[in-house]
Formats: structure tokens, sequence, C-alpha cells
């Protein structure tokens, strides 16, 4: 949680729980480590979590983690699912959706290319967060989101910038 595009996602995620929101299907993609799936089921210890890579190396290393944090594994409520899967390319995700919580901390390019698989995967009032990109590529991030129907909460600051963004009823 120290590199900034990490801390920027768990500082939304924090800001939209003590704003009241509520979160029942939660999907990460491009986990890494886990982390951010640990954090949002701590918040919203209820929801169902998906957290998938295109890394099987990643998936396995948020599998240990997820053991040492005492996250419990599994398909129901409180619940952690980890998957092998390149984008929203997973029959698992597909199954799941639509998410009324979608975080991805990956790059700006993967972020603009996903773009319509991430706005078609959430819930209609939904939320995205996304991260990993720097602070000269937010326009274009967020130009195709808007894109797709999309709007822009939040737009943190910094040279690692963090997007919060909403999909309309």
């Amino acid at each position: 949680g120290q590199n900034a595009t990490t801390a920027g996602c768990l500082a939304a995620l924090d800001r939209l729980e003590r704003d009241g929101k509520r979160f029942t299907n939660i999907a990460d993609i491009g986990t890494g480590t886990g982390l951010l799936a640990f954090a949002a089921l701590a918040l919203w210890p209820e929801a169902k979590c998906i957290a998938t890579d295109n890394h099987p190396i990643a998936v396995d290393v948020s599998r240990d983690n997820a053991a040492i944090n005492g996250v419990p594994l599994g398909h129901g409520p409180g619940g952690l699912l980890l998957a092998v899967a390149d984008g929203m390319d997973s029959a698992m995700l597909t199954a799941r959706a639509p998410f009324d919580l979608l975080i991805a901390n990956i790059l700006a390019g993967p972020l603009i290319e996903l773009a319509p698989a991430f706005a078609k995967a959430t819930a209609p009032g939904g939320t995205i967060i996304l991260a990993g990109l720097l602070e000269t590529q937010t326009d274009a991030v967020v130009e195709a989101y808007e894109t797709k129907g999309c709007s822009l909460v939040e737009r943190g600051p910094g040279e690692w910038t963090v997007l919060v963004l909403n999909r309309p009823q």
C-alpha cells in the first residue's frame, strides 16, 4: 500500500465508505497482490469480491496473501474469488457481472482499451476506480470512459492520478 497508485486507491475506497456508499458485488481487475480486494472486503464485509490478474503468479501471491491476512476465499458474501484473466476475458467475471464497484490499478493504455468492457460490466449507478496512470494521461482515460456514458466524480491529485467514475442509472 505504499506506492502512490495503491495508496490513492485505498484513500478513494475509504472516502467512498465514509460517504456512505455500500457495495455488494466488487471486482478488482489486475489485482497484483490482492491488497485492494482485501481493503474493499474489509470496508464492505458482506460483499462478494472477485480479484483477477493476467499473471498466474500474481493470483498465487494474492491467494497466499489472503491466507496470511485471514481473508476468506469463496463465492459467497465476505468471500474472495481469485482467477487468472486477461482484462474482462473470464467466464467467472462474466457470471459475476454487473459489478457495483470495479477497481483497476493497471496502466493507462489497458484502462483505455478496457473502457467499453469495464463500462458494460459495471451496474447502472455503479462506481469505477481507475489508477496506474500519470497525470498527463488522465484526460485520455477520462474521455474513454465518458464516451461510454460514465461521469467523472473525483480526480485525485499528484503525478499518479486516481479516478473515481460513476456509471449513470
